[in-house]
């Protein structure tokens, strides 16, 4: 084989092998881990995640996910746990302790504080016989046949166990909690996923620069509001009730049609019954419906009240989409 054909071999053999370690945790979901979920979702004091070396990675990202899905969470380093951040555990927190052999030094001083606090002790272990397996209230098993790793020895496969188990339980307490999009975006408002859940019309229109005309409007009031105005396209208004609505592209058809245009006013070139959204409607409903109808503009009403106009190009200066 060429180095490349290596390369794509042991690629594939090392997703192959964790892909099988993942399937396989599914033998090991049993009543301790529906117990540890009930244990989280009734905790009145917050989730602690420790572990150490590579686990601590794992729960750096698990406390992250727990955090953005309604599981205020926190993260004890296990070998600073010992030297002074211990005092961040509190009565009625949970503690889920992650560590692959269970057996580690900074393990096995920590577990016997932890449980001098009376605190409830989640282990996640690759290892249920091991000194974490046997303290812990209820035990996470993280088995896995082998490491990815030639050698058996760099945490590969452990630790995407360990990720995977940790997003089961994320899950499940979302299902519990019945946490939906609206709740995910009050974690997340500043960024496209916040914006695209949260952001309304109200929240991103101009309502001081609305193009409207009359119908009785002549051509040259037309053309200067559209112009004026920038947005391609004027609102019909009467009453402040939207008539109908005119856009440069329907000036340019009209042009194209007549050799003389003096005489013609804005009922005479409008479209009736325009695609309007509301005021409260959200700005990603609105996209939705200016791509199915292949257009770029939707007028804004409230309670029938004309407010504005609403373009595309602001909605993708947004990053919603």
């Amino acid at each position: 084989m060429t180095v490349r054909e290596t390369i794509l071999a042991t690629a594939k053999k090392t997703i192959l092998s964790e892909s099988e370690s993942v399937a396989n945790l599914i033998n090991f979901i049993d009543d301790d881990f529906a117990k540890s979920v009930e244990l989280i979702y009734n905790c009145k004091g917050r989730l602690i995640v420790t572990g150490i070396g590579k686990s601590a990675i794992i729960a750096t990202k698990m406390v992250a996910t727990f955090n953005s899905t309604g599981t205020p969470s926190m993260f004890l380093h296990a070998a600073e746990a010992i030297h002074g951040d211990l005092g961040m555990v509190q009565p009625g927190d949970v503690i889920i302790c992650i560590s692959k052999s269970g057996n580690s030094p900074e393990i096995k001083v920590l577990v016997p504080l932890l449980k001098r606090f009376g605190n409830t002790l989640i282990g996640m272990t690759a290892n249920k016989d091991s000194f974490l397996g046997k303290e812990s209230d209820c035990v996470l098993n993280a088995h896995v046949d082998r490491e990815s790793c030639p050698n058996n020895l760099a945490p590969t496969n452990s630790t995407t166990a360990q990720l995977v188990l940790g997003d089961a339980l994320a899950v499940c307490l979302m299902e519990i909690r019945n946490f939906g999009s609206e709740d995910f975006a009050k974690y997340h408002p500043g960024g496209a996923l916040g914006k695209k859940l949260l952001l309304r019309v109200v929240d991103m229109l101009d309502q001081t620069h609305r193009p409207q005309v009359t119908p009785d409007s002549d051509i040259r009031h037309i053309i200067m509001e559209i112009s004026e105005k920038r947005l391609g396209v004027t609102a019909v208004v009467e009453n402040n009730h939207v008539v109908g609505i005119i856009t440069d592209g329907d000036i340019r058809r009209m042009l194209e049609k007549r050799d003389s245009f003096g005489d013609l006013t804005a009922k005479d070139i409008m479209t009736k019954n325009p695609k309007t959204v509301q005021l409260s409607d959200m700005v990603v409903d609105a996209f939705n419906t200016m791509e199915n109808y292949s257009i770029t503009q939707m007028i804004v009403t409230d309670n029938n009240q004309y407010k504005g106009v609403l373009h595309i190009h602001d909605i993708l200066k947004e990053g919603i989409i």
